[in-house]
């Protein structure tokens, strides 16, 4: 294994409010991050301590809260078997910032051009969701 960082970004026509209230709408996720389902699995999915579950392409991502500041950051623990690390969710004013350090297995090199364009085009369909969100 080996540990990775990765930042994204999007300009998002919304508040902040709404914006966090998007980005934390775990349930909805799926329509803007591909092949991903996420369940709330253990507390409210609205505080710390809370779990998360998200299923991408198969592969799950449990994930612990371990901040929750609204509007401004959701910070988690990454508990999986095959994805380990840290993720932030963060409204920066009109912003909103994914950041991941993961540890990632051997072939993740071979992936990641994949994972960052699939991840960007994820984030344009975010700030469309957000948008609109209601």
């Amino acid at each position: 294994m080996s540990t990775t960082e990765l930042e994204l970004t999007v300009e998002v026509a919304a508040p902040p409010e709404t914006i966090f209230r998007a980005m934390s709408d775990w349930e909805r996720q799926s329509e803007w991050i591909f092949g991903t389902t996420v369940s709330v699995v253990s507390g409210d999915g609205r505080s710390v301590g809370s779990e998360i579950d998200a299923r991408t392409f198969g592969v799950s991502d449990r994930m612990r809260i371990t901040r929750w500041d609204p509007p401004h950051a959701v910070e988690v623990l990454h508990l999986g078997r095959v994805v380990r690390g840290t993720g932030v969710f963060a409204v920066r004013g009109s912003r909103f910032v994914w950041s991941e350090r993961l540890d990632v297995p051997f072939f993740y090199p071979l992936v990641k051009p994949v994972f960052v364009l699939l991840l960007q085009r994820s984030l344009q369909r975010f700030a469309r969701f957000a948008e609109e969100y209601r």
